[in-house]
């Protein structure tokens, strides 16, 4: 997820979550933005092991005898 996307995701999620925030029910504004966070994490760790995987297979040796 872009940059750009997360702050506007943030922005738009900032007035409900200050409202449970004021109404003694901050946990689940946190457990909100935790479970946000914990998607876009992920989706960052699928992108670096696409990344990091190699798109062909090495040769392989052959045995001389």
């Amino acid at each position: 997820m872009m940059i750009k996307n997360m702050i506007l995701l943030l922005i738009i999620l900032a007035w409900p979550l200050y409202y449970l925030y004021q109404h003694q029910l901050g946990a689940i504004s946190f457990l909100v933005l935790a479970i946000i966070f914990l998607y876009w994490a992920i989706k960052e760790l699928k992108m670096l092991k696409k990344e990091n995987k190699p798109d062909d297979t090495p040769p392989k040796r052959e045995n001389i005898k």
